[in-house]
């Protein structure tokens, strides 16, 4: 994991950037697709949240490694999936590579649960979650790319933690960071993080300016992308907001 640190202003900073506005800030640093397409927030009104990534990774179980028919209480003996959710700290995002196989859950309410207690930001799956309705309740980020019923073993193995992974199809290492808004996820390269912050917190209040002129009637042209004048506007706006 790279030594960057990560302060607490720049995960605010990021977490008031949208997902769109990341997204325009790491293209214009090479990176065309870090926005995890295809999953989407349980419950839409639980928040932004920004954070650590804590990877965990999955492959197909197997009928003598994983389960023992009718033996569903032996589910917690070597159980990767459970020691993850007992390490991962406060303040870190868990983010599951699923291998995008929503046939079983890759958790449920009660880990969802027991993560949230801990201060966990969010949990993120290109697979499935289950109770999905109870979940969908807590004011607690998780992102998926369906729901269901079926339990976990039928067809994951968790078998790495903090390794590299890739989730929806982008690679993600842990201690990136992960930023998440109604609209979705987006992967930030660590090293990348200290920039977009205060790059995308720039963005949000122009643009937040730049809405108010095309809202009023203008035209996109010399607007959205601003010309001189418009940038001469955007400073005398910005000076009276006090920002």
């Amino acid at each position: 994991m790279s030594d960057i640190v990560i302060t607490q202003d720049i995960l605010d900073k990021l977490k008031q950037a949208s997902t769109a506005t990341l997204t325009t800030q790491l293209f214009k640093h090479g990176f065309r697709q870090q926005f995890l397409v295809g999953l989407n927030a349980l419950n839409k009104d639980a928040g932004s949240f920004a954070g650590e990534a804590f990877t965990l990774r999955f492959i197909p179980s197997r009928e003598d490694k994983d389960w023992d028919l009718g033996d569903l209480a032996k589910r917690g003996d070597d159980n990767l999936q459970w020691e993850a959710v007992e390490a991962i700290e406060p303040g870190k995002v868990l983010i599951i590579d699923s291998r995008s196989d929503p046939r079983a859950a890759s958790a449920g309410n009660m880990l969802m649960t027991r993560l949230m207690r801990k201060g966990v930001v969010a949990a993120i799956t290109d697979g499935a979650f289950r109770d999905g309705t109870e979940i969908s309740r807590m004011s607690f980020p998780a992102y998926c790319a369906a729901n269901t019923a079926s339990t976990r073993p039928a067809f994951h193995r968790a078998i790495d933690m903090q390794r590299p992974i890739g989730c929806a199809g982008v690679a993600v290492y842990p201690g990136d960071i992960i930023v998440g808004d109604a609209d979705g996820v987006v992967v930030i390269p660590r090293h990348l993080a200290p920039v977009l912050a205060d790059a995308a917190y720039e963005q949000e209040m122009r643009e937040r300016f730049l809405f108010t002129k095309i809202d009023a009637g203008q035209p996109l042209w010399g607007t959205y992308p601003p010309n001189e004048q418009t940038l001469a506007e955007y400073a005398s706006w910005r000076a009276e907001q006090g920002k």
